[in-house]
């Protein structure tokens, strides 16, 4: 969400920001509105003012003129009811059209309608040149025995289930990424994967992206894509110390999605699934810029030297203003070289937000002068499997089919090679 107050002084700011972000928002639509609310709240507080007028003149009234008084008072109570009513429904219109505001991007961000306009930065490594015929990574699990078929009758379409070293080897991935998060000391935490509807408002997956979320019958909770959710509502409320600021934080879930809209997109292995698992960083910083980019180098930098780690090629974009989601100041993704489409694919995005999660978060803090602001959030993810896999198998895979396990991952698998499940 947006400071209203700056939309109002600044309404093209946000005109244009709605074109480069292609959101479906009439602004005029929403400052008429806000028009109207501050009518109402002026002639809300109009007949306050003569209610308490009427109210001490009652006891000083003649006879003859109490009665007058006494009905006059009943009738602003019934018109400030009126107005009330009216004034509580255009505010939640008026709630419902901020919520879709989106926040101007960074002035430098490509400007363009989806990610065909994303610009490449720089890559790192080179693409691996094989001396045998490579195989994808389902040829890989299914020849070493690493993939159970049978767990589409059980789970339904877009599941999936590991065995063997594989499963330790996804395990291992997760524990890495932990480890890692904490020596460059973000706070580690284990996370439920469902939040209330405030949650998924306060980081904007809501109402944007709601068919992206599977509800949890009978409750009022539902299942999260990302830790970032809960996260980003731990301090919802308070109002933190400038002392205690930025809040680094890595937290592990499973992570849920619908996938609503992505029919016969990655049907096949591991790279589009419904539930899957993911270390995210997140940081709660105060609102400054210098600050917020401070903290954006900081997690660009830790996700790029965890796939150094990996021993993976990579490639860094910044994303266009009309594939970055309203939320956003800017965004850089980082994708993973897949030897078997001969292209890079997602693995990373990180995301600076400046307030826009914060105010609808209620993420506050009181600075150096004593004044309560609303904090700047950014996040990133630090590893996600299964898609980090494919990478992995096809990236490291041996000529006889078994796979190498990078330097950096073999104390915690435990061996150098994953050998095949009988």
């Amino acid at each position: 969400m947006v400071d209203l107050k700056r939309i109002r002084r600044e309404p093209e700011v946000f005109r244009q920001a709605i074109r480069l972000k292609g959101v479906a928002l009439d602004l005029d639509q929403l400052l008429a509105l806000d028009q109207e609310v501050q009518g109402l709240k002026a002639r809300l507080q109009e007949i306050q003012t003569e209610r308490n007028r009427v109210a001490k003149e009652v006891p000083q009234a003649s006879p003859e003129a109490r009665p007058q008084l006494v009905a006059r008072g009943k009738a602003l109570a019934e018109e400030a009811k009126g107005v009330e009513e009216v004034l509580k429904e255009k505010e939640a219109r008026l709630t419902a059209l901020l919520l879709q505001v989106p926040l101007p991007p960074w002035p430098q961000s490509p400007v363009g309608p989806d990610d065909t306009a994303n610009v490449e930065i720089r890559r790192v490594g080179s693409p691996r040149e094989f001396p045998f015929p490579p195989l994808d990574h389902v040829a890989l699990m299914e020849k070493n025995g690493w993939w159970e078929p049978r767990i589409s009758r059980v789970s339904g379409s877009r599941s999936y289930a590991l065995r063997g070293d594989l499963a330790l080897y996804e395990l291992a991935l997760l524990r890495f990424a932990m480890d890692f998060m904490v020596n460059k000391g973000f706070i580690p935490f284990t996370l439920p994967s469902y939040a209330r509807e405030a949650a998924f408002v306060g980081t904007g997956h809501f109402p944007a992206a709601r068919e992206q979320v599977w509800p949890i019958a009978g409750t009022d909770l539902y299942l999260t894509g990302t830790a970032e959710v809960v996260l980003n509502a731990l301090h919802s409320g308070e109002i933190l110390k400038a002392e205690e600021l930025p809040k680094r934080y890595a937290g592990y879930a499973p992570a849920f999605r619908s996938e609503a809209g992505s029919f016969g997109k990655d049907v096949r292995g591991l790279m589009r699934v419904h539930q899957f698992h993911k270390v995210e960083q997140y940081v709660l910083t105060e609102a400054s810029l210098e600050a917020s980019d401070q903290a954006f180098a900081e997690l660009l930098a830790n996700a790029e030297e965890i796939l150094r780690l990996l021993e993976l090629p990579y490639r860094l974009l910044e994303v266009s203003t009309g594939d970055m989601g309203p939320g956003k100041w800017r965004q850089v993704d980082l994708e993973v070289w897949v030897p078997s489409e001969g292209r890079y694919r997602e693995t990373h995005s990180c995301s600076a937000l400046l307030d826009w999660q914060a105010r609808r978060a209620d993420l506050r803090y009181r600075d150096r002068d004593g004044q309560v602001r609303y904090a700047y959030t950014l996040n990133n993810t630090a590893l996600a499997t299964p898609r980090i896999l494919v990478m992995l198998l096809e990236n490291h895979q041996l000529e006889d089919g078994r796979v190498r396990v990078p330097e950096a991952l073999v104390p915690y698998v435990g061996k150098e090679v994953l050998e095949p499940c009988g």
